[in-house]
């Protein structure tokens, strides 16, 4: 299958605000688990709290692949956190996806979590946990199982809110957390 995701062959703030309300698709033991997008930080290799801002090593070489595949990292030694790679092939930047809705296969997101309600899947930790996502799907491509996002319409300047970053010690400043205001599920409010 090809990747046709010349919709997020843009600038990463621009990229982290239209993920917005799109849907990521996930295929767990012949189960489909459909989550909605509602929280977002963009990072670039310009930005010195982005994991390409000292270049494409081993580690980071997913996030320099075409827009619309998936760079997974680990981190604080327990969570695997996932970004969706967008901008133009060779250029390092990618959307950190740091909280979503789940809209089917809840109640298997809810066993794999061993809890219920919005704390299930609003962190970029948790959202890897409910939906099995690990290095081995570092570089997969977002148009084909086991993971698929899923463009949805565009959300309107005013369902969107803007803040700084969270969890970074660098950048700490920069305006590029982008969240659905009203969602439930967004990490920090």
């Amino acid at each position: 299958m090809t990747n046709n995701f010349s919709w997020l062959d843009i600038p990463a703030e621009a990229a982290a605000r239209r993920l917005l309300g799109c849907e990521l698709v996930r295929y767990i033991d012949n189960e489909e688990i459909r989550v909605r997008i509602v929280e977002t930080e963009a990072y670039d290799q310009t930005d010195e709290a982005s994991h390409t801002f000292n270049g494409r090593s081993k580690r980071n070489d997913a996030m320099f692949q075409s827009a619309g595949h998936l760079y997974v990292y680990f981190t604080y030694g327990i969570h695997h956190c996932c970004n969706v790679v967008c901008g133009p092939e060779g250029y390092g930047s990618g959307v950190l996806i740091r909280a979503v809705e789940p809209m089917e296969g809840i109640a298997s997101i809810e066993r794999r979590r061993n809890m219920k309600g919005v704390n299930i899947t609003n962190g970029p930790g948790k959202i890897c946990a409910a939906l099995e996502i690990d290095r081995t799907l570092s570089g997969h491509n977002l148009a084909e199982p086991p993971v698929m996002l899923i463009k949805r319409p565009e959300l309107s300047d005013a369902e969107i809110t803007v803040g700084k970053r969270i969890g970074i010690s660098k950048a700490v400043h920069e305006l590029r957390r982008f969240y659905i205001t009203n969602s439930p599920y967004v990490s920090k409010k």
